[in-house]
């Protein structure tokens, strides 16, 4: 019973020293422990709540910090433009396509400078400014520059070239064209493409040239167009060879093909000339593609993103480049420079 009452006793001395602040003198006691666990853990709830504060300000602290990163990058990114297009942005003025260009277009025209310098195309040495005699008036050279263009539609330039020696000698100017009987100018001109008809053209255009300008050609595409026989392709071309004028890209079969096959039309021009084909007929699918997109289609294409300090050198490469290695059928793509780089490289032709 004694020891009861001391236990009692004990526990009630030990309640009364913890209500007071004081450390217990009695340990080990049932009683003693429950008080001792009890009191801590009403500090510990108290202590929590300042943790809790602390943990949502760092959480918003992070995410904060975690949004300026995000804006930093994509701004770093607005900023780091590829150096190619960089590069080419920095050299042109006229680009209009919104930043498209074609994949390794740079690498592709460096290679085909290079092969077109290892082998000589008929363009090089009989193209239609090889074909007017260099020692006459500068008005007459544009003038049968402008014959010569006229010449060349459907026309191999070999064809053009001893045709327009033929012209020379009988005397090519638009007097002498004019005067000239239809059927000594047709046998002037076979076996040109189409050689009546253009007998027509040279006729008419050359009396108009008389009429208008004196003999010497229009400086505009739009008054060149209006000429019988003569086309956009003519007119671009006559612009840069006869008054040193870029207008634009002269677009003939070779840079129709040859722009196809490199992937050089953006994909919204694609878009629009697509069309549905059965599977399994993917090269028949590409030349009839070629088909449906127009010279003037290839030109605007070609002019949405080639720097324009290129338009008048494309047509020249272009050309040579068709007439040795990428030609319509067979052409030599193993042995091209540009062979793993060209999308048409693996279609048999």
């Amino acid at each position: 019973m004694a020891s009861r009452k001391g236990s009692k006793v004990a526990s009630l001395a030990c309640k009364y020293q913890l209500r007071r602040g004081k450390k217990p003198d009695v340990e080990g006691s049932v009683g003693v422990e429950k008080s001792i666990k009890e009191e801590p853990s009403e500090f510990i709830s108290v202590k929590q709540e300042p943790v809790d504060e602390f943990k949502v300000e760092t959480t918003k602290e992070s995410r904060s910090k975690k949004r300026k990163s995000v804006q930093v990058k994509v701004e770093d990114e607005d900023i780091k433009t590829s150096p190619k297009v960089a590069k080419t942005v920095g050299k042109i003025e006229d680009a209009n396509s919104g930043g498209w260009f074609p994949p390794n277009w740079e690498k592709v025209l460096d290679n085909i400078r290079t092969m077109r310098k290892e082998v000589a195309a008929p363009v090089d040495s009989m193209g239609c400014d090889m074909c007017h005699d260099k020692t006459t008036s500068p008005k007459i050279q544009r003038y049968q520059i402008l014959v010569s263009l006229m010449l060349s539609s459907q026309t191999k330039d070999q064809v053009t070239f001893a045709a327009m020696g033929r012209l020379r000698e009988h005397g090519l100017t638009p007097e002498n064209m004019v005067a000239t009987s239809d059927d000594v100018l047709r046998n002037l001109l076979h076996p040109v493409g189409f050689y009546k008809r253009k007998t027509e053209y040279i006729k008419r255009a050359s009396q108009i040239l008389l009429d208008k300008y004196e003999g010497d050609i229009p400086d505009s595409i739009e008054k060149l167009c209006e000429l019988p026989g003569v086309g956009p392709k003519m007119a671009h071309i006559c612009m840069n060879s006869s008054w040193n004028i870029v207008s634009g890209i002269g677009v003939d079969t070779h840079v129709h093909r040859i722009s196809q096959r490199l992937g050089w039309i953006p994909p919204e021009k694609l878009a629009e000339n697509k069309k549905t084909r059965s599977p399994g007929k993917e090269v028949r699918k590409e030349k009839k593609d070629y088909q449906r997109l127009t010279p003037e289609d290839v030109r605007v294409a070609l002019e949405s993103w080639l720097p324009k300090n290129l338009w008048s050198e494309v047509n020249h490469l272009l050309v040579g480049f068709g007439q040795t290695i990428c030609k319509p059928t067979g052409p030599s793509c193993k042995s091209c420079l540009n062979f793993s780089i060209c999308p048409s490289a693996k279609l048999k032709w």
